[in-house]
């Protein structure tokens, strides 16, 4: 198996390190090749941790800074006019692709492909991408009949800007992952793709599915065009609006090819698959994997007859910094419940006001939930909530906003109030306060579903289980097999038998 992952696993410093690792080791009859891209060089200094045994050999690139070694392909001097040529045509299809409106994807997919060709001959791409001609053909495309207004007032440091981060995001094509001359067979010897985002990526799982037929298989836990979209909020004030149309273009054109050439696509929630479907996945090709937790961690929480401890009750606070609300519901619950105090898992805020039986404690995992009477999510949960999967663990009864996947989750295990509703907040937590023998039932219903649904276990089930469904779809043929290795032949691989008209009928049937 290829993991392919962008600023995460294999690094110490990645995102989503955690699910990879635990895939890996528990898939160990599967062995696994990794191809890391980095992010930064801070993420390449952290190093990598302990691998476990079944990972042949890791690959690592960077999409920071200068392009690496051998990936600046030949230069455009004498005998280069093909070779300008040739660049002009591609990324000219490519520059349309995300500079006119409309449905684009054909063109897109075209100069992307195109592009590929070019660095598999040339050596890579980053001169060409760095190039005044490549400059030149952003700008006219930018300026063509019917392109997006935006686009018409970009400046030569705009283009600086676009052409720069798209040298970085198609590097993966520059790159010796599919094959060397040496023997090196590269992706060329995997058996299926595995890329954690939609974003570069899948670049290399998408041109292993081209050039070798390896099928590809696509995990979000974050949508990364969504992702991009949020941060270009972020970066607004220093990023021109031509830039941020054009990127996010490109970033949209990419997703959307992904998508279309991934034999399946997984993400952890139903929000996530929604904004998948959105941006051009097939829906009979979407799957939902929650994420897993160690449940092991929890103990038997929740599970012995006295689950909450004796003295006053306390309200728990998780998942992000408090809100106004939560202060208002606060008080309003005190007027029958003068001794309920409130634990915020997380650092104080800067302007704390020092309420009255209120602390403050770093966040522990495990610890933060058993001595909670009621755990209340913050309605600053985007995406997948881990920390309602935490409380759910302890077997805590637990009082949500209805925000993202909490629905989803919970399922009826625990109530769901409007956000940033301090009178539904109040009401719901003054309902369970005073009912002890419904915060129990609704605390078991909890911890029994999350060790149903959201268990390390379950999640590299569901994984192995989705390898084992693409490779029956879409076996790869390796031009030598090894006999010794069950199933390393697909079934469908051998030349069937001739017949011959002649012996139709057999000899004994008494026929010539």
């Amino acid at each position: 198996m290829g993991l392919l992952s962008e600023g995460g696993y294999p690094y110490a410093a990645g995102e989503g390190g955690e699910w990879c690792d635990r895939l890996v080791r528990g898939l160990a009859q599967h062995d696994f090749e990794l191809y890391a891209l980095s992010r930064t060089a801070r993420q390449e200094d952290s190093g990598w941790p302990a691998l476990p045994g079944n990972v042949r050999r890791v690959r690592a690139a960077a999409l920071w800074g200068v392009p690496p070694t051998g990936a600046a392909g030949r230069g455009y001097g004498p005998g280069g006019r093909d070779r300008r040529r040739r660049f002009a045509a591609h990324f000219g299809d490519l520059a349309a692709a995300i500079t006119l409106p409309g449905d684009q994807a054909y063109r897109f997919t075209d100069g992307l492909n195109g592009l590929a060709d070019l660095a598999r001959d040339e050596g890579g791409l980053a001169t060409a991408l760095r190039s005044e001609d490549a400059l030149r053909v952003l700008e006219n495309a930018c300026r063509a009949p019917g392109a997006h207004p935006a686009a018409y007032d970009i400046r030569v440091p705009d283009l600086l800007l676009v052409t720069g981060h798209l040298e970085r995001a198609l590097r993966p094509l520059s790159l010796d992952w599919y094959g060397t001359a040496d023997g090196d067979r590269g992706l060329a010897a995997v058996d299926l793709c595995h890329a954690t985002s939609a974003g570069p990526a899948a670049l290399p799982g998408l041109m292993a599915k081209r050039f070798f037929g390896t099928p590809l298989l696509v995990t979000e836990y974050e949508v990364g065009l969504r992702a991009h979209h949020l941060a270009s909020l972020d970066s607004a004030d220093d990023l021109s609006r031509p830039v941020r149309t054009l990127l996010a273009a490109f970033h949209r054109q990419l997703a959307a090819l992904v998508y279309s050439e991934a034999a399946l696509v997984t993400a952890g929630d139903g929000q996530g698959r929604r904004w998948q479907e959105r941006c051009g996945a097939d829906r009979s090709r979407l799957r939902t994997v929650h994420p897993g937790t160690d449940a092991g961690l929890y103990g038997t929480a929740g599970e012995t007859e006295e689950a909450e401890p004796p003295g006053d009750p306390l309200l728990v606070w998780t998942g992000g910094p408090t809100e106004p609300h939560l202060w208002e519901a606060l008080a309003a619950l005190r007027t029958d419940h003068p001794g309920l105090r409130l634990r915020v898992v997380g650092a104080p805020p800067d302007t704390a006001d020092g309420a009255d039986r209120v602390e403050y404690t770093p966040a522990r995992g495990p610890e933060d939930y058993p001595a909670g009477s009621i755990v209340l999510l913050s309605g600053a949960q985007d995406g997948f909530p881990t920390a309602l999967t935490e409380a759910m663990f302890c077997g805590r009864p637990t009082v949500s906003p209805d925000v993202g996947a909490v629905r989803e989750v919970i399922g009826g295990t625990g109530l769901v109030v409007p956000a940033r509703r301090a009178g539904h907040l109040a009401e719901a937590c003054r309902a369970l306060l005073e009912d002890p023998a419904r915060r129990a039932r609704l605390g078991a219903a909890a911890r029994a579903r999350a060790l149903e649904l959201f268990t390390v276990e379950q999640n590299v089930a569901a994984f192995g289980a989705l390898y084992l469904e693409v490779l029956s779809r879409a076996p790869v043929t390796h031009t030598a097999c090894d006999p010794a290795v069950p199933f390393s032949r697909a079934a469908g691989d051998s030349t069937p038998l001739a017949v011959s008209p002649r012996s139709a009928s057999p000899t004994w049937a008494g026929r010539p």
